[in-house]
Protein backbone atom coordinates (compact mmCIF):
# COMPACT_ATOMS: atom_id res chain seq x y z
CA UNK A 1 0.00 0.00 0.00
CA UNK A 2 1.54 3.07 -1.03
CA UNK A 3 -0.05 6.54 0.58
CA UNK A 4 -0.08 9.95 -1.29
CA UNK A 5 -1.74 13.07 0.06
CA UNK A 6 -2.71 15.45 -1.91
CA UNK A 7 -4.24 19.10 -1.10
CA UNK A 8 -3.99 17.80 2.32
CA UNK A 9 -5.89 14.80 0.89
CA UNK A 10 -4.90 11.59 2.04
CA UNK A 11 -5.41 8.65 -0.96
CA UNK A 12 -3.93 5.19 -0.46
CA UNK A 13 -2.86 3.11 -3.36
CA UNK A 14 -3.77 -0.51 -2.61
CA UNK A 15 -2.63 -1.78 -6.21
CA UNK A 16 1.22 -0.55 -5.01
CA UNK A 17 3.93 -3.29 -4.68
CA UNK A 18 4.92 -6.27 -5.73
CA UNK A 19 3.63 -9.24 -6.50
CA UNK A 20 4.64 -12.75 -6.64
CA UNK A 21 4.18 -14.96 -9.92
CA UNK A 22 1.30 -18.19 -9.55
CA UNK A 23 4.05 -20.91 -10.56
CA UNK A 24 6.25 -20.52 -7.06
CA UNK A 25 5.78 -22.69 -4.50
CA UNK A 26 4.42 -22.19 -1.19
CA UNK A 27 7.77 -23.15 0.31
CA UNK A 28 9.15 -20.52 -2.53
CA UNK A 29 6.67 -17.39 -1.61
CA UNK A 30 6.74 -18.20 1.91
CA UNK A 31 10.74 -17.48 2.02
CA UNK A 32 10.19 -14.51 -0.13
CA UNK A 33 8.15 -12.65 2.19
CA UNK A 34 10.36 -13.14 5.48
CA UNK A 35 13.27 -11.82 3.14
CA UNK A 36 11.16 -8.76 0.61
CA UNK A 37 9.89 -6.17 3.00
CA UNK A 38 7.67 -4.80 0.47
CA UNK A 39 5.91 -8.55 -0.53
CA UNK A 40 4.81 -8.30 3.41
CA UNK A 41 3.22 -5.13 3.37
CA UNK A 42 1.41 -4.75 0.19
CA UNK A 43 -2.17 -5.48 -0.07
CA UNK A 44 -3.92 -7.90 -2.93
CA UNK A 45 -7.60 -6.87 -2.34
CA UNK A 46 -8.74 -8.91 -4.68
CA UNK A 47 -6.82 -12.06 -6.16
CA UNK A 48 -5.59 -12.04 -9.82
CA UNK A 49 -6.97 -8.75 -10.34
CA UNK A 50 -4.51 -8.07 -13.56
CA UNK A 51 -4.85 -9.20 -17.42
CA UNK A 52 -1.42 -10.58 -19.20
CA UNK A 53 -1.19 -6.99 -21.04
CA UNK A 54 -2.91 -3.92 -20.88
CA UNK A 55 -7.20 -3.56 -19.10
CA UNK A 56 -9.01 -1.54 -21.52
CA UNK A 57 -12.31 -1.37 -19.60
CA UNK A 58 -13.34 -1.85 -16.23
CA UNK A 59 -17.33 -2.03 -15.04
CA UNK A 60 -19.32 -2.91 -11.77
CA UNK A 61 -22.93 -5.07 -11.84
CA UNK A 62 -25.79 -3.39 -10.37
CA UNK A 63 -26.04 -5.11 -7.33
CA UNK A 64 -22.54 -4.53 -6.44
CA UNK A 65 -21.28 -8.16 -6.48
CA UNK A 66 -19.53 -8.13 -9.28
CA UNK A 67 -16.57 -6.58 -11.34
CA UNK A 68 -15.83 -7.15 -14.80
CA UNK A 69 -12.72 -6.03 -16.60
CA UNK A 70 -11.36 -6.48 -20.18
CA UNK A 71 -7.99 -6.64 -21.56
CA UNK A 72 -5.67 -8.18 -23.87
CA UNK A 73 -3.68 -10.44 -24.97
CA UNK A 74 -5.23 -12.53 -25.46
CA UNK A 75 -8.57 -10.65 -25.62
CA UNK A 76 -10.08 -11.38 -22.47
CA UNK A 77 -13.46 -11.04 -20.02
CA UNK A 78 -12.60 -11.64 -16.05
CA UNK A 79 -15.32 -11.78 -13.62
CA UNK A 80 -14.48 -11.25 -10.02
CA UNK A 81 -16.73 -12.14 -6.96
CA UNK A 82 -16.29 -9.62 -4.39
CA UNK A 83 -17.87 -11.75 -2.00
CA UNK A 84 -15.13 -13.96 -2.23
CA UNK A 85 -12.26 -11.38 -2.71
CA UNK A 86 -11.38 -13.51 -5.91
CA UNK A 87 -11.97 -14.57 -9.85
CA UNK A 88 -14.86 -16.14 -10.60
CA UNK A 89 -14.21 -16.80 -14.18
CA UNK A 90 -12.47 -15.96 -16.91
CA UNK A 91 -13.26 -16.12 -21.05
CA UNK A 92 -11.37 -15.56 -23.62
CA UNK A 93 -12.64 -13.70 -26.93
CA UNK A 94 -11.97 -13.18 -30.44
CA UNK A 95 -11.20 -9.88 -31.05
CA UNK A 96 -10.29 -7.30 -28.84
CA UNK A 97 -13.11 -5.04 -26.77
CA UNK A 98 -14.15 -1.68 -27.53
CA UNK A 99 -16.38 -1.46 -24.77
CA UNK A 100 -19.13 -3.65 -23.53
CA UNK A 101 -22.45 -3.72 -21.31
CA UNK A 102 -23.65 -5.27 -18.30
CA UNK A 103 -27.56 -6.25 -19.30
CA UNK A 104 -29.04 -7.47 -16.01
CA UNK A 105 -28.31 -7.11 -12.39
CA UNK A 106 -25.42 -9.73 -12.13
CA UNK A 107 -22.49 -11.15 -14.90
CA UNK A 108 -25.45 -13.55 -16.64
CA UNK A 109 -26.11 -11.47 -19.58
CA UNK A 110 -23.10 -9.12 -21.21
CA UNK A 111 -22.70 -7.57 -24.52
CA UNK A 112 -19.32 -6.56 -25.97
CA UNK A 113 -18.75 -4.20 -28.67
CA UNK A 114 -15.55 -5.48 -30.20
CA UNK A 115 -12.78 -3.71 -32.71
CA UNK A 116 -13.92 -5.74 -35.91
CA UNK A 117 -17.49 -4.88 -35.85
CA UNK A 118 -18.99 -7.71 -33.86
CA UNK A 119 -21.48 -7.34 -31.01
CA UNK A 120 -21.29 -10.14 -29.13
CA UNK A 121 -23.76 -11.45 -26.32
CA UNK A 122 -22.17 -13.72 -23.37
CA UNK A 123 -24.80 -15.52 -20.67
CA UNK A 124 -24.14 -17.21 -17.47
CA UNK A 125 -22.44 -20.19 -19.46
CA UNK A 126 -20.54 -18.52 -22.23
CA UNK A 127 -20.90 -16.72 -25.79
CA UNK A 128 -25.08 -16.36 -26.54
CA UNK A 129 -24.77 -14.84 -30.13
CA UNK A 130 -22.53 -12.37 -32.17
CA UNK A 131 -23.52 -10.44 -35.19
CA UNK A 132 -22.13 -7.49 -36.93
CA UNK A 133 -22.91 -4.03 -37.43
CA UNK A 134 -22.52 -1.97 -40.59
CA UNK A 135 -19.66 0.25 -39.62
CA UNK A 136 -17.09 -0.17 -37.06
CA UNK A 137 -18.21 0.99 -33.71
CA UNK A 138 -16.96 3.25 -31.11
CA UNK A 139 -19.11 3.36 -28.02
CA UNK A 140 -22.23 1.35 -27.11
CA UNK A 141 -25.38 2.00 -24.20
CA UNK A 142 -28.54 -0.14 -23.19
CA UNK A 143 -32.16 1.38 -23.35
CA UNK A 144 -33.68 0.01 -20.90
CA UNK A 145 -37.11 1.15 -21.38
CA UNK A 146 -37.32 0.06 -24.86
CA UNK A 147 -34.94 -2.57 -24.88
CA UNK A 148 -32.79 -1.37 -27.12
CA UNK A 149 -29.25 -1.50 -27.68
CA UNK A 150 -27.49 1.62 -29.14
CA UNK A 151 -24.15 1.56 -30.82
CA UNK A 152 -22.58 4.73 -32.04
CA UNK A 153 -19.28 4.49 -34.25
CA UNK A 154 -17.45 5.77 -37.77
CA UNK A 155 -20.61 7.18 -39.28
CA UNK A 156 -23.49 9.35 -39.53
CA UNK A 157 -25.95 6.67 -38.13
CA UNK A 158 -27.06 5.54 -34.78
CA UNK A 159 -28.18 1.68 -35.14
CA UNK A 160 -30.66 0.11 -32.66
CA UNK A 161 -31.37 -3.30 -32.09
CA UNK A 162 -34.12 -4.60 -30.61
CA UNK A 163 -33.47 -7.55 -27.69
CA UNK A 164 -36.99 -8.06 -27.14
CA UNK A 165 -37.84 -9.02 -31.12
CA UNK A 166 -34.29 -10.00 -31.95
CA UNK A 167 -34.14 -7.57 -34.99
CA UNK A 168 -32.31 -4.15 -36.21
CA UNK A 169 -34.79 -1.38 -36.50
CA UNK A 170 -34.66 1.98 -38.29
CA UNK A 171 -31.35 3.66 -37.42
CA UNK A 172 -31.42 7.48 -36.06
CA UNK A 173 -29.98 9.63 -38.66
CA UNK A 174 -27.75 12.94 -37.37
CA UNK A 175 -26.07 15.60 -39.15
CA UNK A 176 -22.56 14.52 -38.25
CA UNK A 177 -19.95 12.32 -39.99
CA UNK A 178 -19.25 10.47 -37.14
CA UNK A 179 -20.06 9.98 -33.63
CA UNK A 180 -18.21 9.08 -30.57
CA UNK A 181 -19.86 8.22 -27.91
CA UNK A 182 -23.35 8.33 -26.46
CA UNK A 183 -25.14 8.02 -23.03
CA UNK A 184 -29.02 7.74 -21.91
CA UNK A 185 -30.33 9.40 -19.16
CA UNK A 186 -31.99 6.61 -16.36
CA UNK A 187 -34.86 9.24 -15.40
CA UNK A 188 -36.48 10.00 -18.52
CA UNK A 189 -34.48 8.28 -21.65
CA UNK A 190 -33.79 10.85 -23.00
CA UNK A 191 -30.58 9.88 -26.03
CA UNK A 192 -27.50 12.34 -26.45
CA UNK A 193 -24.95 11.70 -28.78
CA UNK A 194 -20.87 13.47 -28.82
CA UNK A 195 -19.81 14.49 -32.28
CA UNK A 196 -16.93 14.54 -34.04
CA UNK A 197 -17.95 18.36 -35.40
CA UNK A 198 -17.35 18.94 -31.62
CA UNK A 199 -21.51 19.09 -31.34
CA UNK A 200 -24.02 17.01 -29.04
CA UNK A 201 -27.07 15.99 -30.48
CA UNK A 202 -30.15 15.18 -28.19
CA UNK A 203 -32.69 12.54 -29.39
CA UNK A 204 -35.79 11.31 -27.71
CA UNK A 205 -36.62 7.70 -27.95
CA UNK A 206 -40.33 8.14 -28.03
CA UNK A 207 -40.90 10.34 -31.04
CA UNK A 208 -37.66 9.29 -32.46
CA UNK A 209 -36.93 12.44 -33.65
CA UNK A 210 -33.90 15.36 -32.45
CA UNK A 211 -34.71 17.48 -30.15
CA UNK A 212 -31.65 19.76 -30.34
CA UNK A 213 -28.18 20.65 -31.41
CA UNK A 214 -25.84 22.04 -28.83
CA UNK A 215 -22.37 23.26 -30.05
CA UNK A 216 -20.07 22.94 -27.19
CA UNK A 217 -16.82 22.95 -29.08
CA UNK A 218 -17.65 26.87 -29.11
CA UNK A 219 -18.04 27.51 -25.63
CA UNK A 220 -14.51 25.70 -24.82
CA UNK A 221 -12.85 27.15 -27.28
CA UNK A 222 -14.07 30.90 -26.91
CA UNK A 223 -11.96 33.73 -28.31
CA UNK A 224 -8.98 31.83 -28.42
CA UNK A 225 -9.92 29.12 -30.62
CA UNK A 226 -7.06 28.15 -32.60
CA UNK A 227 -8.05 27.07 -36.62
CA UNK A 228 -4.70 25.27 -37.11
CA UNK A 229 -5.56 23.04 -33.98
CA UNK A 230 -8.97 21.97 -35.19
CA UNK A 231 -11.99 21.62 -33.92
CA UNK A 232 -12.81 19.73 -30.36
CA UNK A 233 -14.17 16.94 -30.48
CA UNK A 234 -16.81 15.41 -27.78
CA UNK A 235 -15.25 12.40 -26.25
CA UNK A 236 -16.86 11.87 -23.09
CA UNK A 237 -21.02 12.05 -21.62
CA UNK A 238 -22.45 11.60 -18.69
CA UNK A 239 -25.80 12.66 -17.02
CA UNK A 240 -26.34 13.60 -13.51
CA UNK A 241 -30.00 13.42 -12.64
CA UNK A 242 -32.74 14.65 -14.92
CA UNK A 243 -30.97 17.99 -15.36
CA UNK A 244 -27.49 18.03 -15.56
CA UNK A 245 -24.91 16.89 -17.96
CA UNK A 246 -22.01 16.84 -18.19
CA UNK A 247 -19.42 16.84 -21.51
CA UNK A 248 -15.50 16.14 -21.90
CA UNK A 249 -14.05 17.04 -25.13
CA UNK A 250 -10.59 16.10 -27.23
CA UNK A 251 -8.89 19.59 -25.84
CA UNK A 252 -9.00 19.22 -22.53
CA UNK A 253 -12.23 20.50 -21.19
CA UNK A 254 -14.93 19.01 -18.96
CA UNK A 255 -18.52 21.38 -19.51
CA UNK A 256 -20.70 21.07 -16.96
CA UNK A 257 -25.07 21.92 -18.52
CA UNK A 258 -28.24 22.10 -17.75
CA UNK A 259 -30.23 20.47 -20.61
CA UNK A 260 -32.79 23.45 -20.56
CA UNK A 261 -29.82 26.22 -20.89
CA UNK A 262 -27.49 26.25 -24.30
CA UNK A 263 -24.67 28.09 -21.98
CA UNK A 264 -22.63 25.81 -19.68
CA UNK A 265 -23.04 26.08 -16.32
CA UNK A 266 -19.33 25.55 -15.40
CA UNK A 267 -16.47 24.76 -17.28
CA UNK A 268 -12.79 22.86 -16.19
CA UNK A 269 -9.98 22.58 -18.12
CA UNK A 270 -7.14 20.13 -17.21
CA UNK A 271 -4.40 22.08 -18.08
CA UNK A 272 -2.35 19.15 -20.59
CA UNK A 273 -4.99 18.96 -24.05
CA UNK A 274 -5.52 15.50 -23.35
CA UNK A 275 -8.91 14.27 -24.39
CA UNK A 276 -11.50 13.45 -21.67
CA UNK A 277 -11.89 9.67 -21.49
CA UNK A 278 -14.29 9.32 -18.56
CA UNK A 279 -16.51 11.19 -16.60
CA UNK A 280 -18.28 10.21 -13.34
CA UNK A 281 -20.40 12.10 -10.42
CA UNK A 282 -20.01 11.13 -6.58
CA UNK A 283 -23.67 12.52 -5.76
CA UNK A 284 -23.06 12.12 -2.10
CA UNK A 285 -20.27 14.36 -1.85
CA UNK A 286 -21.39 16.81 -4.92
CA UNK A 287 -17.73 16.46 -6.48
CA UNK A 288 -16.82 15.24 -10.41
CA UNK A 289 -14.17 12.38 -11.34
CA UNK A 290 -12.69 13.30 -14.95
CA UNK A 291 -10.15 11.22 -16.50
CA UNK A 292 -7.71 11.86 -19.05
CA UNK A 293 -4.26 9.60 -19.95
CA UNK A 294 -2.75 10.92 -17.30
CA UNK A 295 -4.84 12.49 -13.97
CA UNK A 296 -7.71 11.68 -12.49
CA UNK A 297 -9.46 15.00 -11.19
CA UNK A 298 -11.96 15.18 -8.41
CA UNK A 299 -13.60 18.74 -8.50
CA UNK A 300 -16.54 20.75 -6.52
CA UNK A 301 -19.73 20.24 -8.86
CA UNK A 302 -20.70 23.83 -7.74
CA UNK A 303 -17.35 26.00 -8.12
CA UNK A 304 -15.19 23.72 -9.85
CA UNK A 305 -12.46 24.04 -7.09
CA UNK A 306 -9.94 21.22 -7.40
CA UNK A 307 -10.51 18.75 -4.26
CA UNK A 308 -7.74 16.37 -5.14
CA UNK A 309 -6.10 14.12 -8.26
CA UNK A 310 -4.92 10.48 -8.71
CA UNK A 311 -1.98 10.38 -10.71
CA UNK A 312 0.02 7.24 -11.79
CA UNK A 313 2.98 6.30 -13.66
CA UNK A 314 0.78 4.21 -16.64
CA UNK A 315 -1.91 5.79 -18.85
CA UNK A 316 -5.50 5.66 -18.00
CA UNK A 317 -7.80 3.78 -19.91
CA UNK A 318 -11.01 3.60 -17.93
CA UNK A 319 -12.59 4.53 -14.49
CA UNK A 320 -15.13 2.63 -12.21
CA UNK A 321 -16.08 4.51 -9.04
CA UNK A 322 -17.80 1.98 -6.67
CA UNK A 323 -21.20 4.02 -5.62
CA UNK A 324 -21.80 5.74 -2.44
CA UNK A 325 -18.11 4.43 -1.49
CA UNK A 326 -14.83 6.24 -1.73
CA UNK A 327 -13.54 3.07 -3.93
CA UNK A 328 -11.97 3.69 -7.41
CA UNK A 329 -11.07 1.19 -10.10
CA UNK A 330 -9.13 2.22 -13.22
CA UNK A 331 -7.96 0.49 -16.20
CA UNK A 332 -4.65 1.43 -16.84
CA UNK A 333 -1.67 0.56 -19.98
CA UNK A 334 -0.13 -2.33 -17.27
CA UNK A 335 -1.36 -5.50 -16.01
CA UNK A 336 -1.96 -4.23 -12.75
CA UNK A 337 -5.41 -3.03 -12.62
CA UNK A 338 -5.07 0.29 -10.21
CA UNK A 339 -7.82 0.27 -7.14
CA UNK A 340 -7.31 3.37 -5.15
CA UNK A 341 -9.23 4.42 -1.94
CA UNK A 342 -9.79 8.16 -0.28
CA UNK A 343 -11.46 8.21 2.94
CA UNK A 344 -12.62 11.15 2.71
CA UNK A 345 -15.08 10.76 -0.01
CA UNK A 346 -16.90 7.90 1.93
CA UNK A 347 -16.64 4.55 3.82
CA UNK A 348 -15.19 1.53 2.27
CA UNK A 349 -17.31 -1.16 0.44
CA UNK A 350 -19.36 -3.36 2.63
CA UNK A 351 -16.92 -6.47 0.96
CA UNK A 352 -13.80 -4.92 1.90
CA UNK A 353 -15.09 -2.62 4.94
CA UNK A 354 -11.52 -3.66 7.27
CA UNK A 355 -9.64 -1.12 4.62
CA UNK A 356 -11.24 1.50 7.38
CA UNK A 357 -9.53 -0.31 10.22
CA UNK A 358 -6.14 -0.25 8.41
CA UNK A 359 -6.26 2.85 7.21
CA UNK A 360 -7.34 4.26 10.49
CA UNK A 361 -4.37 2.71 12.11
CA UNK A 362 -2.00 4.22 9.88
CA UNK A 363 -3.15 7.42 10.59
CA UNK A 364 -2.90 7.18 14.29
CA UNK A 365 0.62 5.49 14.00
CA UNK A 366 3.09 8.39 12.77
CA UNK A 367 5.39 6.55 10.23
CA UNK A 368 8.71 8.12 9.12
CA UNK A 369 10.18 7.25 5.26
CA UNK A 370 13.21 5.80 5.46
CA UNK A 371 15.66 4.79 2.21
CA UNK A 372 17.23 1.82 3.01
CA UNK A 373 19.56 1.68 -0.37
CA UNK A 374 20.25 5.39 0.57
CA UNK A 375 22.40 7.77 3.36
CA UNK A 376 21.58 11.13 3.98
CA UNK A 377 24.43 13.55 4.48
CA UNK A 378 24.85 16.97 5.62
CA UNK A 379 26.85 19.29 3.25
CA UNK A 380 29.98 19.37 6.11
CA UNK A 381 30.08 15.48 6.14
CA UNK A 382 30.34 15.68 2.04
CA UNK A 383 33.47 17.45 2.25
CA UNK A 384 34.83 15.40 5.20
CA UNK A 385 34.37 12.54 2.85
CA UNK A 386 36.10 14.54 0.01
CA UNK A 387 32.40 14.02 -2.74
CA UNK A 388 32.20 17.76 -2.43
CA UNK A 389 32.92 17.48 -6.33
CA UNK A 390 29.83 15.50 -6.69
CA UNK A 391 27.34 18.42 -6.03
CA UNK A 392 24.68 19.07 -9.18
CA UNK A 393 25.69 15.59 -10.48
CA UNK A 394 22.66 12.48 -10.30
CA UNK A 395 24.86 10.84 -7.69
CA UNK A 396 23.66 13.72 -5.30
CA UNK A 397 19.91 14.12 -4.58
CA UNK A 398 19.67 17.77 -2.48
CA UNK A 399 16.74 17.03 0.19
CA UNK A 400 16.36 19.45 3.14
CA UNK A 401 19.54 20.48 4.68
CA UNK A 402 21.34 17.45 2.98
CA UNK A 403 21.73 15.35 0.41
CA UNK A 404 20.87 11.57 -0.34
CA UNK A 405 23.75 9.49 -1.75
CA UNK A 406 23.91 5.69 -2.64
CA UNK A 407 24.70 3.84 0.21
CA UNK A 408 27.21 1.54 -1.77
CA UNK A 409 29.11 5.07 -2.71
CA UNK A 410 28.87 6.01 1.11
CA UNK A 411 30.49 3.15 2.72
CA UNK A 412 33.58 3.49 -0.38
CA UNK A 413 34.09 7.20 1.07
CA UNK A 414 33.94 6.46 4.41
CA UNK A 415 36.60 3.56 4.24
CA UNK A 416 38.72 5.71 2.16
CA UNK A 417 38.34 8.82 4.68
CA UNK A 418 38.76 7.03 7.65
CA UNK A 419 40.33 2.92 7.55
CA UNK A 420 40.71 2.65 11.16
CA UNK A 421 37.16 4.14 12.35
CA UNK A 422 35.92 0.66 12.59
CA UNK A 423 38.51 -0.53 15.07
CA UNK A 424 38.26 2.72 17.08
CA UNK A 425 34.62 1.97 17.07
CA UNK A 426 34.99 -1.87 18.43
CA UNK A 427 37.97 -0.68 21.23
CA UNK A 428 35.63 1.81 22.25
CA UNK A 429 33.39 -0.71 22.72
CA UNK A 430 35.79 -3.17 24.71
CA UNK A 431 36.61 -0.70 27.11
CA UNK A 432 33.07 0.24 27.56
CA UNK A 433 32.15 -3.11 28.70
CA UNK A 434 35.67 -3.32 30.33
CA UNK A 435 34.26 -0.25 32.79
CA UNK A 436 30.67 -1.71 33.59
CA UNK A 437 32.09 -5.06 34.48
CA UNK A 438 34.89 -3.11 36.85
CA UNK A 439 33.75 -0.55 38.83
CA UNK A 440 35.68 2.08 40.58
CA UNK A 441 36.75 0.81 43.61
CA UNK A 442 35.50 4.43 45.45
CA UNK A 443 32.07 5.26 44.62
CA UNK A 444 31.14 9.05 45.37
CA UNK A 445 27.21 9.79 45.60
CA UNK A 446 27.45 12.98 43.62
CA UNK A 447 24.28 12.75 41.88
CA UNK A 448 26.25 14.18 39.04
CA UNK A 449 25.88 13.32 35.08
CA UNK A 450 29.11 12.04 33.55
CA UNK A 451 28.84 14.40 30.87
CA UNK A 452 29.26 18.33 31.49
CA UNK A 453 29.90 17.88 35.25
CA UNK A 454 30.34 21.68 35.44
CA UNK A 455 27.27 22.50 34.29
CA UNK A 456 25.53 20.62 36.04
CA UNK A 457 27.05 21.36 39.30
CA UNK A 458 26.90 25.09 38.00
CA UNK A 459 23.02 24.29 38.06
CA UNK A 460 22.66 22.60 41.45
CA UNK A 461 24.80 25.72 43.07
CA UNK A 462 22.41 28.57 41.54
CA UNK A 463 19.41 26.78 42.68
CA UNK A 464 20.29 25.75 46.14
CA UNK A 465 16.77 26.82 47.61
CA UNK A 466 15.14 24.86 44.43
CA UNK A 467 17.45 21.39 44.28
CA UNK A 468 14.62 19.41 43.33
CA UNK A 469 13.27 21.63 40.48
CA UNK A 470 16.95 21.51 39.18
CA UNK A 471 17.31 17.68 40.06
CA UNK A 472 14.07 17.90 37.73
CA UNK A 473 15.76 20.08 35.16
CA UNK A 474 18.87 17.46 34.96
CA UNK A 475 16.02 14.56 34.16
CA UNK A 476 13.52 16.53 32.03
CA UNK A 477 13.21 14.68 28.32
CA UNK A 478 14.08 17.69 26.48
CA UNK A 479 17.12 18.25 27.94
CA UNK A 480 18.36 14.64 29.01
CA UNK A 481 20.48 14.54 25.95
CA UNK A 482 22.77 17.70 26.80
CA UNK A 483 23.53 15.47 30.23
CA UNK A 484 23.58 12.06 28.06
CA UNK A 485 25.13 12.45 25.11
CA UNK A 486 28.65 13.41 24.57
CA UNK A 487 28.42 14.55 21.28
CA UNK A 488 27.14 17.95 23.58
CA UNK A 489 29.82 18.01 25.80
CA UNK A 490 31.27 21.71 26.06
CA UNK A 491 34.97 21.59 24.63
CA UNK A 492 36.68 24.19 27.00
CA UNK A 493 40.02 24.11 24.14
CA UNK A 494 37.00 25.64 21.35
CA UNK A 495 38.08 29.30 20.65
CA UNK A 496 34.56 30.45 21.32
CA UNK A 497 34.66 29.24 24.69
CA UNK A 498 38.12 30.44 25.30
CA UNK A 499 36.02 34.01 24.45
CA UNK A 500 33.49 33.56 26.25
CA UNK A 501 35.38 31.98 29.49
CA UNK A 502 36.40 35.38 31.15
CA UNK A 503 33.05 36.51 31.25
CA UNK A 504 31.30 33.44 32.80
CA UNK A 505 34.35 33.30 35.67
CA UNK A 506 33.76 37.47 36.48
CA UNK A 507 29.58 36.10 36.41
CA UNK A 508 30.65 33.21 38.90
CA UNK A 509 32.45 35.66 41.00
CA UNK A 510 30.05 38.30 41.25
CA UNK A 511 27.74 35.57 42.74
CA UNK A 512 30.05 33.44 44.35
CA UNK A 513 31.38 37.01 46.56
CA UNK A 514 30.50 36.57 50.39
CA UNK A 515 28.35 39.04 51.88
CA UNK A 516 29.60 41.15 54.38
CA UNK A 517 27.90 40.87 57.25
CA UNK A 518 27.34 43.71 59.66
CA UNK A 519 27.27 42.93 63.46
CA UNK A 520 27.11 46.68 64.91
CA UNK A 521 24.63 48.59 62.66
CA UNK A 522 24.91 52.06 63.78
CA UNK A 523 22.18 54.24 63.03
CA UNK A 524 23.38 57.64 61.04
CA UNK A 525 21.50 60.77 59.22
CA UNK A 526 21.24 60.49 55.65
CA UNK A 527 23.30 64.23 56.06
CA UNK A 528 25.88 62.94 57.61
CA UNK A 529 27.00 60.27 55.11
CA UNK A 530 29.60 60.85 52.85
CA UNK A 531 27.87 59.91 49.24
CA UNK A 532 31.15 61.28 47.91
CA UNK A 533 33.94 58.65 49.26
CA UNK A 534 31.12 56.01 48.77
CA UNK A 535 30.98 56.55 45.06
CA UNK A 536 35.18 57.09 44.73
CA UNK A 537 35.07 53.74 46.72
CA UNK A 538 32.54 52.19 44.19
CA UNK A 539 34.11 53.22 41.29
CA UNK A 540 37.51 52.34 41.97
CA UNK A 541 36.59 48.68 43.02
CA UNK A 542 34.95 48.37 39.51
CA UNK A 543 37.41 49.64 37.98
CA UNK A 544 39.82 47.35 39.27
CA UNK A 545 37.51 44.31 38.18
CA UNK A 546 37.63 46.19 34.31
CA UNK A 547 41.34 46.33 33.98
CA UNK A 548 41.31 42.32 35.49
CA UNK A 549 38.52 40.93 32.75
CA UNK A 550 40.51 43.50 30.30
CA UNK A 551 43.59 41.52 30.97
CA UNK A 552 42.10 37.93 30.55
CA UNK A 553 40.67 38.98 27.48
CA UNK A 554 43.89 40.42 25.80
CA UNK A 555 45.38 36.98 26.80
CA UNK A 556 42.58 34.44 25.66
CA UNK A 557 43.42 36.16 22.01
CA UNK A 558 46.91 36.52 22.48
CA UNK A 559 46.60 32.16 22.96
CA UNK A 560 44.03 31.77 19.84
CA UNK A 561 46.44 33.62 17.82
CA UNK A 562 49.15 31.32 18.66
CA UNK A 563 47.33 28.37 18.15
CA UNK A 564 46.40 29.48 14.45
CA UNK A 565 49.89 30.19 13.57
CA UNK A 566 51.10 26.63 14.53
CA UNK A 567 48.12 25.31 13.06
CA UNK A 568 48.87 26.99 9.70
CA UNK A 569 51.13 24.12 8.41
CA UNK A 570 48.47 21.51 9.68
CA UNK A 571 46.18 23.03 7.44
CA UNK A 572 48.57 22.71 4.37
CA UNK A 573 49.08 19.62 5.00
CA UNK A 574 45.81 18.61 5.39
CA UNK A 575 44.71 20.62 2.74
CA UNK A 576 46.88 18.10 0.43
CA UNK A 577 45.25 15.31 1.63
CA UNK A 578 41.88 16.25 0.57
CA UNK A 579 43.33 16.57 -2.62
CA UNK A 580 44.41 13.15 -3.11
CA UNK A 581 40.99 12.02 -1.14
CA UNK A 582 38.93 13.57 -3.80
CA UNK A 583 40.99 11.86 -6.34
CA UNK A 584 40.88 8.33 -4.71
CA UNK A 585 36.77 9.38 -4.60
CA UNK A 586 36.32 9.72 -8.19
CA UNK A 587 38.53 7.06 -8.84
CA UNK A 588 35.79 5.39 -6.64
CA UNK A 589 32.77 6.99 -8.74
CA UNK A 590 33.87 5.96 -11.39
CA UNK A 591 34.08 2.18 -10.16
CA UNK A 592 30.96 2.43 -8.89
CA UNK A 593 29.20 3.65 -11.86
CA UNK A 594 30.47 0.80 -14.12
CA UNK A 595 29.35 -1.50 -11.66
CA UNK A 596 25.83 -0.52 -11.63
Amino acid sequence: MQVSEIDSVKIYNLSAGKSLPDWLTERTKRALLKKNVDLRRRIELIQEFDMPGVSTNIRVSKDGQYIMATGIYKPRVKCFDVNNLSLKFERCLDSEVVTFEILSEDYTKIVFLQCDRYVEFHVGHGRHFRLRVPHFGRDMKYHRPSCDLIVVGASNEVYRLNLELGQFLAPYVTKATEINCCSVNEEHGLLIFGTESGHVESWDPRTKSRQGILDCALHCTGSEYNKSSGVPAITALKFNGALQMGVGTSSGHVLLYDIRSSKPLLLKDHMNEIPIKCIEFHKQMNYIYSMDANVVKIWDNNTGKQYTNIESSVDFNDLCVIPNTGLNMMAVEDQKMQIYYIPSLGPAPRWCAFLDNLTEEMESSASQTVYDDYKFVTKQELESLGLDHLLGTNLLRAYMHGYFVDVRLYKRAKSIADPFAFEEYKKRKIREKIEQERPSRIKVDDNLPKVNRDLASRLLDSNTGKKKQSMDLLKDDRFKALFENPDFEVDKDADEYRLLNPVLARLDKNKTKPRMEIDNVEVQDTDEKDSDRELYDSSSDSSDEDRTWTKEMKKQHKIIRNRKTQDEPLESENNEKKVILKLFNRLQVFIYNVES
